[in-house]
């Protein structure tokens, strides 16, 4: 017998054709009358805390209380920046879904969480007790996956629950543009 699937993991990179891998969570969310937890993460290598060591430059304290200082306005950083994309988050459903409003009840959480993509992925569906996951991947030819690997292969070989790895279009093809827009 297959297991109920009541939650469903939409794990985002909020890439222009991201879209289409969000209507493949929504009409599964439809199909199995199942709550959406949309995903994004931040990679924590994107906030860098501490300035180049530079030698010679003076006071014996200003080091450490620079670091103190970026590391403020870094924390402040990564808070605006989770905001803003948490808002994107939100104005992408609803232009996805301004013809099937019924759709955001279907839409349980958004988070934009810091961390390691596919790490925080399989923490993520563990927490929200996901029964699926549904994640894009674009497709980057041979050389660049050899030498960068992909966060599906990273997720696909260490989750315990089903995965949807939905290949998104091209640029052309379906567009993620109107969900930009402010």
């Amino acid at each position: 017998m297959i297991p109920r699937i009541n939650n469903i993991l939409y794990a985002t990179d909020l890439s222009e054709n991201s879209a289409y891998a969000f209507r493949y969570a929504l009409n599964s969310a439809e199909h199995h009358d199942a709550d959406i937890h949309i995903l994004h993460v931040l990679e924590t290598r994107l906030f860098p805390v501490s300035p180049p060591a530079e030698e010679g430059t003076g006071n014996l304290y200003e080091g450490p209380l620079l670091v103190g200082k970026l590391e403020k306005l870094n924390d402040e950083r990564k808070g605006l920046a989770k905001e803003k994309i948490r808002k994107r988050l939100e104005q992408f459903c609803e232009q996805e879904l301004k013809d099937k409003p019924e759709g955001m009840k279907r839409v349980a959480s958004i988070q934009v969480v810091e961390g390691d993509p596919a790490g925080t992925i399989l923490k993520i569906a563990e927490e929200s007790k996901a029964d699926l996951v549904i994640m894009g991947t674009h497709s980057k030819g041979r050389l660049a996956h050899a030498f960068l690997g992909s966060v599906a292969e990273s997720v696909l070989n260490r989750i315990k629950i089903p995965v949807f790895i939905i290949p998104l279009p091209g640029k052309t093809d379906i567009g993620f543009s109107e969900a930009k827009k402010p």
